[in-house]
């Protein structure tokens, strides 16, 4: 019996596909070197929007179909989408054989056991997502690089008019910071140089706990006592010490506190990088989107970040097509992003969600205004991309490299602090080689391509004795580096 995966939609996702692997590991079941080689297949799947929904179930059809025409004997779909759906996608989806809920995660050893036994029909789904999962050490990673995803909460105290999470993900609640160090110690001792912190707001991390931050005096220096706020939490990851980069992703515009920046520019390992989603600029949008408290946090943001880090690289998303979004609301985001110059943005165009207040909401604009607009923001966020693209060449910086380059064997794919994994764009250094990958290398910015950028190398890796390279250090199977 061996079970082969196939993760959707968000890192958070692929958590808890990795948390799942090790469940499945800890109790003796194999994994597999793919799904076409498995005999249950896992779809862990997303249902954010419409575009996700569909992915979702194309996919779990295909693994279906695997049924038919390979090794698999049956079908399991977890997530987002059973938790969201339940009872209808029984009904419509009958040539699956289990779906497990959001809660449910860590009884999956049990499900692929009673499917092994011939059992179908299976339906785990609690009513509401209330539990947080600790991975089974040693844990399990499928990012296929050198960096992990560290999950430090689950679920979402903002109800924005628009967004479906908070129902499908429950309220927010923290891990503690204990745990997230355990996690984070372990990750770095198995090779990893790059954390990830992810939740659904990374910003409102331990608000639940009940202690909030702990301030100190210019006297008092950094250490101490850490608070349980996000900013004690990245005191506490930055104690491990060594040589690793902290990043940041997926924050609220209203929870980058001074405190906050000024830890960023304390701890060494953090990244001067930060994730923070804004949906609109114009303030009526954001009041129909429930985001008014943003208002003037996002407008005052960039200069707020950049005059603390001025190497800051910010990202953000913007939602157009929202109902009642006119001509002279979509002109002012796009003044907006002009002015503020963001790094990296993502562009989305409004998806009717189910149970949100937006779903009836009047005046949508139609859906081939809605594409123009998105296409118009692609265009003008291209040009901010393109100059600073050439600003930096000629100028050098620290790369992560990760892998080899599929084609060229002279090439080695990393990253700067300045792209996050997948999301982002890439460089493609000259001179490394394979043993480098893994490491931290310094290199010299040559040219543009797309949105990623050439570089040559400058200098090399140091190795310290007893440092074990990234892909002799994790040993996935199912997975090749």
């Amino acid at each position: 019996m061996s079970v082969g995966f196939i993760s959707l939609g968000c890192a958070k996702n692929l958590v808890d596909s990795q948390i799942m692997a090790g469940v499945l590991l800890s109790e003796g079941i194999a994994l597999a070197h793919s799904p076409e080689e498995a005999d249950v297949v896992i779809v862990n799947t997303c249902a954010f929007i419409e575009e996700a929904r569909e992915e979702s179930v194309k996919t779990i059809l295909s693994a279906c179909s695997l049924k038919a025409d390979g090794p698999c004997r049956a079908v399991l779909v977890a997530g987002c989408l059973p938790q969201r759906y339940k009872e209808d996608l029984r009904k419509s989806l009958p040539d699956v054989d289990a779906f497990i809920g959001l809660d449910e995660l860590e009884a999956v050893g049990d499900t692929v056991r009673r499917l092994a036994g011939g059992e179908c029909g299976i339906l785990e789904v609690s009513d509401r997502a209330e539990k947080l999962f600790e991975p089974r050490l040693p844990g399990v990673v499928f990012t296929g690089g050198p960096y992990a995803y560290l999950k430090i909460a689950e679920g979402c105290n903002h109800h924005c008019s628009f967004c479906a999470i908070p129902m499908i993900r429950g309220a927010y609640r923290s891990h503690s910071i204990k745990q997230i160090v355990k996690e984070a110690e372990h990750l770095l001792e198995n090779g990893m140089k790059e954390l990830n912190l992810i939740s659904q707001d990374v910003t409102s991390y331990g608000r639940d706990l009940g202690v909030g931050p702990v301030r100190r005096s210019p006297e008092q220096g950094r250490g101490g006592e850490v608070g349980t706020d996000l900013s004690g939490l990245l005191r506490a990851l930055g104690r491990i010490g060594g040589k690793f980069w902290i990043r940041l992703l997926y924050g609220y515009p209203s929870g980058v506190t001074d405190e906050l920046l000024d830890v960023m520019t304390e701890v060494p390992q953090v990244c001067h990088y930060l994730d923070l989603p804004i949906q609109h600029s114009h303030p009526e949008i954001l009041q129909r989107m429930r985001r008014a408290e943003t208002t003037g946090h996002v407008h005052n943001m960039a200069e707020r970040i950049r005059g603390v880090m001025p190497d800051a690289v910010l990202r953000t998303t913007c939602l157009v097509g929202f109902p009642g979004e006119t001509e002279e609301h979509f002109e002012h985001l796009v003044d907006f992003i002009r002015r503020i110059g963001f790094d990296h943005i993502g562009f989305f165009m409004f998806s009717p969600e189910e149970h949100t207040i937006a779903f009836n909401l009047p005046d949508r604009p139609d859906a081939e205004v809605a594409e123009e607009r998105c296409e118009h923001l692609l265009l003008a966020q291209r040009d901010i991309v393109d100059k600073k693209a050439a600003g930096l060449i000629g100028t050098e910086t620290e790369v992560l490299l990760e892998r080899s380059h599929p084609e060229k064997k002279n090439i080695i794919i990393g990253r700067s602090q300045r792209f996050a994994p997948e999301v982002d764009g890439k460089i493609f250094v000259k001179g490394a080689s394979e043993v480098d990958i893994g490491n931290f290398v310094r290199v010299k910015y040559t040219a543009q391509v797309d949105y990623d950028m050439e570089a040559e190398l400058v200098q090399v890796p140091h190795f310290s004795l007893g440092c074990m390279p990234w892909r002799h250090a994790v040993d996935l199977p199912w997975q090749k580096p």
